[in-house]
């Protein structure tokens, strides 16, 4: 049995590629583990801030050390497919991998089986949380994959959050993420439009928001989202217009697929796309409220 088949070390090695908004904390909290963390990003601001914590970085995975597990959080099935292609050009056989992306059912089996076809364990398990629980380590991770795979990681995967078995098949946890994506682009676009609506009634839009927080119209994303719309744009984003664009095509795919109605998920992707096409698609996902006009100052003085 060789050391990748075995239970994983205690300071096992890690390669995580991509340390984006959501990635970077990610890898801290495996790294605070005890874990060897070696970063893999293209953008030299990454390599920057992975040298800031103390943890190794290049722009390659085949440059980083070999690993016992890798983890995948890029942002498009294109990104990890071109991760695979690099993995492949050298041995992946029993190495662990943990793809923890959305990209789909689709792409995510497509992968899976290129990397298990060359001797590595393969599992699926996008997260939920945001930058808020990644840097706490309490995400939602949508496990899915054969039980023996996902034992095998687990002090990896507790140190990012709790962990969910959602099936036993690669795909499982990516459908989760698509039901999850699906109420998540509702919700935020339900936030923007309830406090657009406050605003056009000549009501506080920050108290209402405070109100309704503590009735049966709350909602996780009204209480995280509605204090950003409110405060405008001068703040770090935490998700942005563009991941909502492409996972909410993502969702609209798969349903299309198994010949689901999503009318509301259609309206609000529509919405998402608004703001992208507005030139929001870096700006935090709460920016979409910029695509419902303010209430006018002067209502008389329209069109003079």
């Amino acid at each position: 049995m060789t050391k990748h088949q075995s239970a994983l070390h205690p300071d096992a090695a890690v390669t995580f590629v991509g340390l984006g908004m959501i990635g970077r904390h990610m890898a801290l909290r495996v790294a605070a583990h005890g874990f060897r963390v070696t970063g893999v990003d293209p953008m030299p601001a990454a390599h920057e801030w992975a040298q800031g914590k103390g943890i190794a970085a290049t722009s390659s995975l085949v440059q980083a050390p070999s690993p016992d597990v890798v983890i995948v959080m890029v942002a498009t099935p294109e990104q990890m497919a071109a991760v695979v292609d690099d993995a492949l050009h050298v041995t992946v056989a029993g190495e662990r991998w943990i793809l923890m992306s959305t990209v789909g059912p689709d792409a995510i089996q497509k992968q899976a089986l290129r990397l298990s076809r060359a001797g590595a364990h393969v599992i699926d398990v996008p997260v939920t949380g945001g930058v808020a629980r990644a840097r706490t380590g309490d995400l939602t991770l949508f496990a899915a994959g054969s039980k023996a795979d996902l034992d095998a990681v687990s002090p990896v995967l507790e140190a990012m959050g709790k962990i969910r078995e959602v099936g036993g098949e690669v795909g499982a946890g990516q459908s989760f993420k698509l039901v999850n994506q699906l109420l998540c682009t509702i919700h935020i676009v339900a936030a923007a439009e309830a406090l657009a609506l406050a605003d056009r009634l000549k009501l506080d839009p920050a108290r209402v928001l405070t109100i309704l927080q503590e009735g049966s119209a709350a909602s996780w994303m009204l209480s995280s989202r509605g204090p950003r719309m409110l405060a405008g744009a001068d703040f770090e984003p935490t998700s942005t217009v563009g991941i909502f664009v492409k996972d909410s095509a993502l969702v609209e795919d798969a349903a299309r697929t198994v010949g689901a109605s999503v009318p509301l998920l259609q309206a609000a992707r529509d919405r998402f796309n608004m703001a992208s096409d507005s030139g929001l698609t870096s700006r935090d996902d709460s920016s979409v409220i910029e695509t419902y006009p303010p209430k006018p100052k002067n209502p008389l003085r329209q069109g003079s």
